[in-house]
């Protein structure tokens, strides 16, 4: 830190102190200066609580505790020139005691420090007029796991800085401010920045660790999904198997929505589908020439009387003339994902597909000149 010589056109440098050569306490100053002015950490904080000490089963007492705009919790741990080792677990240890505290007890946290500090005071009028809401009805105090903290300390040891990083990456909003003290002459000045993570490089990797977030959800959402229909389509061929046709016969479950099997046309399977909102089976044609896609297809439509006739129920045709593939199908809605209705879709598609292959087998046969 610097103070410029306006007459001089020069900079002087302002030496760092220590906050214990200048007999500066933890508790009776920097902790004091905090709770008068949190501004000081870059936001508006509400204080509502010195020394909290009413965890259950344990005397341990944190520094400072506030709320932020949101109605979250901050945990405030200050030190002086050291960090220490210990202060990133103290401090995630009262994230925890605090992450099951009631807005009731909130503001009963909050009416005891106005009592105790502040002669007094309606903490809940207080809380709605710092969080602006009419009604503490129309917020939530302390959503879920979003508590976060703060270290304040003139120096962080690599333990501490280490782990803040790794809880930002985890989405746990954590800050690390450096204060460091100056004297000029009598006076006493306080440098407070925040430091980890920057202040240009928070909302980035807040952003961030949502991102991760939100695709280790879908991983995890991706995988259960995967393992759901592999059960389903190893039971379904066991139906399957247990039927007259041999058309599934040498396929294994799969991990995909889909399972096929050959029709004796190539590139033209038959499949079997399973969705979160139906079953389906279908016949694909799936050749790499368009053409000949469009030129199956219209040679199987001009038998659609007789093979839906064959078939017993009308069939969905789809040309898709803005895609390469054409399929015909057939589907019935289900909660796919209920496992109780696994047995009767299974029935249903085992039904379906052996009608499916016999109403197209004698058509496909003759279908199979048409094409190389």
């Amino acid at each position: 830190m610097f103070q410029v010589d306006r007459d001089a056109n020069k900079l002087m440098k302002l030496e760092m102190q220590k906050f214990s050569d200048l007999k500066i306490r933890e508790r009776e100053h920097l902790q004091e200066w905090l709770a008068d002015m949190p501004n000081a950490l870059g936001e508006e904080l509400l204080i509502i609580q010195k020394e909290f000490d009413g965890f259950s089963g344990t005397r341990e007492r944190l520094d400072l505790l506030a709320l932020d705009k949101d109605g979250r919790l901050v945990i405030i741990e200050n030190k002086l020139d050291d960090s220490g080792r210990d202060v990133a677990w103290q401090a995630l240890k009262y994230a925890a005691y605090c992450s099951s505290l009631t807005k009731d007890q909130i503001i009963s946290i909050y009416k005891q420090y106005l009592d105790r500090f502040c002669g007094g005071g309606d903490a809940a009028a207080r809380i709605c007029e710092f969080i602006e809401v009419e009604d503490l009805d129309e917020v939530i105090l302390n959503p879920g796991n979003d508590q976060r903290i703060m270290f304040i300390a003139a120096n962080f040891r690599k333990e501490v800085t280490a782990t803040v990083l790794w809880l930002l990456s985890h989405g746990i909003r954590a800050q690390c401010f450096k204060v460091v003290p100056y004297c000029f002459e009598e006076s006493l000045f306080i440098d407070l920045q925040q430091i980890i993570p920057t202040p240009e490089a928070e909302e980035f990797m807040i952003g961030m660790s949502s991102k991760e977030t939100e695709e280790k959800s879908a991983q995890v959402t991706k995988k259960s999904r995967f393992k759901l229909r592999f059960e389903f389509w190893d039971l379904a061929l066991e139906s399957f198997r247990a039927q007259e046709s041999n058309l599934f016969q040498n396929i294994s479950p799969s991990k995909d929505h889909w399972l096929s099997a050959g029709s004796g046309v190539s590139s033209c399977p038959f499949s079997l589908i399973f969705s979160k909102v139906e079953v389906r089976v279908e016949l694909g044609l799936l050749r790499s020439n368009r053409n000949e896609n469009k030129k199956l297809f219209d040679l199987l439509f001009s038998m659609k009387d007789e093979i839906e006739s064959k078939f017993g129920a009308k069939l969905e045709w789809r040309r898709m003339d803005e895609k390469k593939s054409s399929k015909i199908q057939y589907a019935r809605s289900f909660d796919g994902y209920n496992k109780e209705n696994w047995p009767e879709m299974i029935d249903w598609l085992t039904e379906h597909m052996n009608r499916l292959e016999k109403a197209l087998k004698g058509p496909l046969n003759q279908l199979k000149s048409s094409v190389s």
